[in-house]
């Protein structure tokens, strides 16, 4: 080939052009070696000498290279990320859930991709089409309502921990509060109070949790012989709205219900927005209790009753129980129930008539029961 005098050849790039990224073909180039060296420096996959070392971590520092930790993970099927699929991240038990399983895996260099369905089935499960194209090493679910997810237990058997609601025929590992006792605590503690006439607003019935504490608060008034009276079972969905629906509807009852057992804790608040809207008095003229012990029912006026559950060792305990998968554990499916505790405050009191009774009087009333439902 004929070359011109005094023009000399163009210099082959080593480097990435702009907005290119780096790449071990450009680290290569750069320190002079081959990608299979720059490869074992990188993953450590076998000894390099020293100089060859130094060089390609020299080139690495200049070059701004960073490993990408997806394309690693396509490589071996699996990355460091955890997916986390949660109904709603709004309703603060789940942040705090989120937060417990965050922190776990950080700690065992792992990654948490978060996903909030609305509890919706249709986006939990595009969710989760989109997450396996990530290779998660492992899945942390809460399901919807109606979850179709039962099957993510078969799937290239990836580790998956569900928590606080089981869809039907969950065999995998599983964590779960007492929501049976913590509802008949919450009922009991009303019935020592002297309340009959109690009303209950539930979660969605479909949910295992809902199911399991409108159970409890069954359980403790069939335990005193006292018949539920029609309408006083309020079917709502675990949230503040509803919560204010389900009570307004409550209030309209004859006999109105002297106490009301929310579900959860945002149930509770939309419950207190109703009673206040109405112009009642919290406990005076109906004492409420909640379920969750989220950070603001100490906080209302008045401070909630309310049924305390683990949320954050919840999430903690579910991420440990992943982790032990993905380091080999094999033991059977584990299903670990969380303890509940009552924590009375200031929402809940004697019914009205009985509170009047012991104003005049100075002893406590025995109210009438009825057979059971």
């Amino acid at each position: 080939m004929k070359r011109f005098k005094g023009v000399a050849p163009a210099a082959r790039s080593v480097g990435p052009t702009q907005n290119e990224p780096v790449t071990m073909k450009h680290i290569a180039r750069h320190a002079g070696v081959s990608i299979g060296t720059v490869s074992h420096v990188i993953n450590g996959s076998a000894k390099v000498g020293e100089d060859l070392r130094l060089r390609v971590l020299g080139a690495i520092h200049s070059l701004g290279y960073q490993r990408s930790e997806l394309a690693r993970g396509l490589r071996r099927n699996q990355t460091s990320i955890v997916g986390m699929i949660v109904p709603d991240i709004t309703n603060p038990f789940f942040t705090a859930v989120v937060r417990g399983a965050e922190d776990i895996a950080y700690q065992n260099s792992y990654r948490l991709m978060l996903c909030n369905t609305d509890n919706d089935s249709v986006k939990e499960v595009a969710y989760w089409q989109e997450l396996r194209k990530y290779r998660p090493a492992g899945l942390i679910l809460i399901p919807s309502v109606d979850s179709q997810l039962e099957r993510v237990q078969d799937d290239r058997g990836l580790p998956v921990v569900c928590l606080d609601r089981l869809p039907a025929g969950w065999q995998s590992d599983s964590i779960t509060a007492d929501n049976v006792n913590g509802a008949l605590a919450a009922t009991n503690h009303l019935l020592r109070l002297g309340h009959r006439m109690i009303g209950i607003i539930t979660g969605n019935l479909r949910l295992a949790n809902a199911a399991a504490r409108l159970e409890g608060f069954r359980a403790a008034m069939r335990k005193a012989k006292i018949q539920i009276e029609p309408g006083y079972i309020q079917e709502g969905r675990f949230d503040r709205l509803s919560g204010d629906e389900r009570m307004r509807v409550l209030l309209q009852l004859q006999p109105r219900p002297t106490a009301i057992f929310a579900s959860n804790d945002m149930t509770a608040l939309g419950a207190l927005e109703a009673l206040r809207e109405a112009g009642l008095r919290c406990p005076e003229d109906i004492s409420l209790v909640g379920f969750d012990d989220l950070e603001f029912s100490k906080f209302v006026l008045p401070a909630l009753t309310t049924v305390s559950q683990p949320g954050y060792q919840m999430g903690a305990k579910g991420a440990t129980l992943l982790i032990k998968r993905l380091q080999g554990a094999v033991d059977p499916p584990q299903h670990l129930v969380l303890p509940t505790e009552l924590r009375p405050r200031d929402s809940t009191a004697p019914p009205p008539s009985a509170a009047r009774r012991v104003r005049a009087t100075g002893k406590p009333v025995r109210p009438r029961t009825r057979s059971a439902d």
